[in-house]
């Protein structure tokens, strides 16, 4: 297991984009998935995923951090008495994610991002 990415639900997502670029990160990968636009930026190894907030200007925000596995079966296995909060869902891009809440509602993403060998 190894830290994938940290992600922020952003108000303006085009000016949160160029705030970010001005700090060295780069466009990695932008799409639309059920119904939020999602915007993967990278610096070295460093993943940020912004995405659109659909509510104006709202205080409350959602964050998450993310570790990529080899196996997402097998930690959905090893976490079964943990409380899931969505998923596991398959991307476009061949990506499968699953979302568990952690023991202070902080809300832990696991990523699976190439076939199980």
């Amino acid at each position: 297991m190894r830290f994938h990415h940290y992600a922020i639900e952003v108000n303006n997502l085009e000016e949160s984009i160029a705030f970010y670029k001005y700090l060295g990160f780069q466009t990695e990968s932008r799409f639309f998935f059920m119904g939020e636009e999602i915007v993967f930026l990278a610096s070295n190894d460093f993943r940020l995923e912004l995405i659109s907030n659909q509510q104006e200007k709202s205080i409350a925000k959602t964050v998450h951090f993310c570790f990529e596995v080899s196996d997402l079966l097998e930690v959905m296995n090893r976490f079964d008495d943990i409380r899931k909060i969505e998923g596991p869902y398959k991307l476009q891009n061949g990506w499968e994610t699953v979302f568990f809440e952690g023991p202070d509602q902080e809300i832990i993403e696991f990523l699976q991002v190439r076939p199980v060998s």
